[in-house]
């Protein structure tokens, strides 16, 4: 999260009227807004301004929103919140595979949305790693430098490779949702042929070395027909719902 005392918050929409209600509820809440029309000015804007959380629309003129959540997540982990009149799952996956962070289709709730945005800016504030650059959430902790991972007892937890890599992508941002074409990138070079399948089985093998009762995870938590997200659990449950 940025040091600047008010948060502030880019949003790209081109639809006038949508983008003066979303400037009203977020400048009630104490937002610093800005609103840019189209997805090259976002683009911009998102390099000049550096905002702490991108409300993004799919439909931009110039450079369309996937496009535009492509070239940034490249440069930056500036949380994404992409709203869309597409309501066809396929959309919902690409949005995810290139790196935002949550989806909204149109119409929405103003309340709702304000309530995601409220939850994503709660968690990068989780996110940023300790100075050491060792990573907690929840009692895991996550070393990259030493590839140690440490229970909620400060007892090490043996991991392959390719499962400490599973692990720590998803515990440097805890409670975002990863496909597990995004998991099977970052484990490229552990395992001689993987496939979303290998994803599966590190992520099985994760629950049991740290899941008090594998069978219902609390922190490696299942998105069904989406894939999988890390969260501080223990509160947390299976999530059975696709994102909206």
């Amino acid at each position: 999260m940025s040091a600047r005392t008010r948060t502030r918050i880019l949003v790209a929409e081109d639809d006038v009227r949508q983008s003066r209600v979303l400037r009203m509820y977020m400048e009630a809440e104490g937002y610093d807004v800005t609103v840019v029309p189209d997805g090259r000015a976002a683009v911009d804007a998102a390099r000049r301004l550096r905002p702490d959380l991108l409300v993004l629309d799919v439909m931009l003129p110039r450079l369309d929103g996937l496009d535009v959540c492509r070239i940034l997540r490249a440069e930056s982990v500036v949380p994404v919140l992409m709203l869309t009149a597409r309501s066809d799952e396929n959309d919902l996956l690409l949005g995810l595979d290139l790196g935002a962070d949550d989806y909204m289709t149109k119409p929405y709730s103003p309340r709702e949305l304000m309530a995601r945005i409220r939850t994503l800016l709660r968690r990068m504030e989780r996110v940023a790693p300790a100075d050491d650059g060792v990573l907690r959430v929840g009692p895991l902790t996550v070393d990259p430098l030493r590839h140690q991972v440490l229970d909620g007892a400060g007892r090490e937890v043996p991991c392959t490779r390719g499962e400490f890599t599973v692990l720590a992508t998803m515990a440097a941002e805890p409670g975002r949702v990863f496909t597990r074409t995004q998991l099977l990138e970052r484990t490229r070079g552990w395992d001689t042929a993987p496939t979303e399948r290998t994803v599966d089985m590190y992520v099985m093998n994760l629950r049991k070395k740290l899941e008090p009762d594998p069978r219902r995870p609390a922190y490696l938590v299942t998105v069904h027909g989406v894939g999988y997200k890390l969260t501080p659990g223990p509160d947390a449950v299976e999530d059975r719902r696709v994102p909206r």
